[in-house]
């Protein structure tokens, strides 16, 4: 072979190559569709969201969707290298919520899955921010917590649901009269009690969205003495923590974790146990047919102040950055399309942010459903605090034995040294902010 023929050869070899990268680059594949990555960061809800995907890809050829489970940091890395994904199924929390202030994601307000959604679900998005004039992300699963209870203990001991705080204590009472342990507590792990004991006791004694409104309303001049403070407002909820904490647990709780309360609680060594529906697969592990429901914590004596905790545990979005925009809203309408996203949400027990959703058929949650329907849910405040405030710490040495009163103090120091260097935003730094998982 000659140097010129070879030479040749190079040249179409480089020029082909030329072409596949060009056709990468335009989003196209082998066949001629248009491709777009969808970022999805649920892990265990993997095997039911590639069979969606894969059904939408079937069912139409125009676009090709590629599924990314590489993890928030990588996301955030392609931000910011200018390519993004061009959909996002994600936590819903203040990491990602840097895109929504920055008003890096596109308005999905034309949309129907926008059309379809809950209005009163909205200021639970904006706590961790917003882009004025946007609908820059959908709710898309939201996940609900309270307490769960063993029904067949209540029914032995002629128990009903509490809704007071003095039917609460009574029942605990009750049951600890007859030798059964109210609350199953995991205080050697310290979210447990940061998502449970002191999420549910706030959120249960106070309205959560109004306080962190306040408490962001006071910019640089938040502290320990200001008129909204942590030190003021979460002093009655702590005590009441505490009371539970103290008197109504397992002797060993300090010592005892996650995986430990999910095999004692099945075994029926508790009649309460403070955990959300996560827990359920594991509890079935030991005892398939354990009779479990679930209820708010009450924390007053107004059964008018009960609601459930929730997080968005997935949001829609699609990035200003994205170079398909109109294939990604095709494969949104697709996800929101009630067959789709009611199943979704009832292979991870949550609840479907949209106004026309049947509500879940699990007796498990049925005791949190009416509480959902009205809109009387709380995001948990351990999640609403900066990063830099570990409030999962600070719960855990509450329940060991420290001043609740120097604590708070303490939350309270922390948020006021955040909000000074942030005064100009008048809100902690989402880039500070810890994610909203459990």
């Amino acid at each position: 072979m000659s140097e010129r023929t070879r030479r040749a050869r190079r040249w179409i070899a480089v020029a082909a190559a030329a072409g596949v990268a060009a056709a990468l680059l335009a989003g196209c594949s082998a066949d001629g569709r248009e491709t777009i990555r969808f970022t999805f960061s649920k892990r265990e809800a993997l095997d039911f969201m590639n069979q969606l995907v894969a059904d939408y890809n079937a069912s139409q050829d125009r676009v090709t969707v590629q599924m990314d489970t590489s993890g928030v940091d990588v996301v955030s890395a392609s931000f910011v290298r200018g390519n993004p994904p061009d959909i996002m199924l994600a936590n819903y929390n203040f990491e990602v919520a840097r895109f929504v202030e920055r008003c890096a994601l596109t308005d999905l307000a034309g949309t129907e899955a926008a059309a379809s959604t809950r209005e009163d679900l909205q200021p639970l998005m904006d706590q961790y921010g917003a882009c004025p004039g946007r609908i820059s992300a959908l709710p898309y699963s939201v996940m609900a917590a309270s307490v769960i209870y063993n029904k067949d203990l209540f029914a032995q001991y002629g128990l009903d649901v509490p809704t007071t705080w003095d039917e609460l204590i009574a029942v605990c009472d009750t049951l600890k009269a007859n030798g059964v342990t109210p609350f199953y507590a995991t205080f050697k792990d310290d979210w447990t009690i940061g998502q449970g004991w002191y999420d549910y006791s706030v959120g249960g004694s106070m309205d959560v969205v109004r306080f962190f409104d306040d408490l962001r309303a006071q910019g640089a001049d938040s502290g320990p003495d200001a008129p909204v403070s942590f030190s003021t407002d979460f002093a009655e909820p702590m005590d009441k923590m505490l009371q539970l904490a103290s008197a109504y647990t397992n002797e060993d709780a300090d010592s005892r974790g996650y995986r430990d309360g999910n095999l004692a609680f099945a075994q029926g060594k508790a009649a309460m146990y403070l955990q959300g529906p996560w827990a359920f697969s594991e509890i079935a592990k030991t005892s398939p047919d354990l009779a479990l429901g679930t209820f708010p914590l009450p924390m007053t004596d107004d059964p008018g102040d009960l609601a459930v905790r929730v997080n968005m545990d997935l949001a829609a979005m699609i990035p200003e950055g994205s170079h398909h925009q109109e294939a990604a809203r095709d494969f949104l309408e697709y996800l929101y399309q009630p067959e789709h996203i009611e199943a979704y949400n009832a292979s991870q027990l949550g609840f479907t942010p949209t106004t026309d959703a049947a509500p879940p058929d699990d007796p498990r949650i049925a005791g949190m459903i009416p509480y959902y329907d009205e809109g009387k849910v709380y995001q948990g405040p351990s999640v609403l605090v900066p990063k830099t405030i570990p409030v999962f710490n600070y719960a855990q040495a509450m329940v060991f034995g420290a001043k609740p009163g120097d604590i708070l103090r303490t939350m309270d120091q922390d948020w006021e040294r955040i909000a000074f260097r942030q005064a100009a935003s008048g809100q902690p730094d989402a880039s500070q902010t810890k994610e909203s998982g459990r």
